[in-house]
């Protein structure tokens, strides 16, 4: 098969298995309420935290993390070049914004982000996630531990991994703009804590 055929495939499957809403089946499964019903309205394991706890939290954080990195993973080992596997990477989180399966109604993207990110970049990726758990021990707040860690994406990906600094530079990018409601909540002081 010609190889940008097969690109613009994996590329649709990973937009396909990113529109995957996994908070919804886990709240379900767990008997908890529709996560879009509740608090942000936002279907993540944010969200679900706050109406189940740890551990439906923890599987959606998860599941959602592994539809950014699968895909990711087979651009990688049909050994396409970073940048198409960058692409890819783009469009499982996409996916996850503006699922087809969710009438185009999804998430922030910020676990699928991690997922795809730590398949492409796991140092750069792994200091990220310690960003994020500084700033969410130190203010509870989780739009805001996520905004500081992937702002922090470029610079740190320019420093330790330059070839994916378009990919997190674009991910930064989709990341402001997915939690402009939760910036204008922080500031004016509105925004909840965990």
């Amino acid at each position: 098969m010609n190889d940008a055929l097969l690109l613009v495939m994996l590329c649709l499957f990973a937009y396909l298995v990113g529109s995957v809403l996994f908070a919804l089946p886990v709240c379900r499964l767990w008997h908890l309420p529709d996560p879009r019903a509740q608090g942000s309205g936002n279907p993540g394991a944010t969200n679900v935290y706050r109406t189940g706890g740890w551990m439906p939290a923890l599987v959606t954080l998860l599941l959602d993390a592994a539809k950014g990195g699968l895909p990711v993973w087979l651009s990688w080992q049909l050994d396409y070049s970073i940048y198409a596997q960058a692409m890819v990477a783009l469009c499982a989180v996409t996916g996850h914004m503006v699922p087809v399966f969710a009438r185009f109604q999804g998430g922030k993207g910020v676990a699928t982000a991690l997922g795809a990110s730590l398949a492409l970049a796991p140092i750069t990726t792994l200091l990220l996630c310690g960003i994020w758990a500084l700033v969410m021990w130190r203010w509870r707040i989780s739009a805001l531990a996520s905004v500081v860690a992937m702002v922090s994406g470029p610079v740190i990906a320019a420093l330790i991994e330059p070839d994916t600094l378009p990919l997190f530079g674009l991910l930064a990018l989709l990341i402001l703009v997915r939690h402009r409601s939760n910036l204008i909540r922080l500031a004016q002081g509105r925004e909840n804590r965990l």
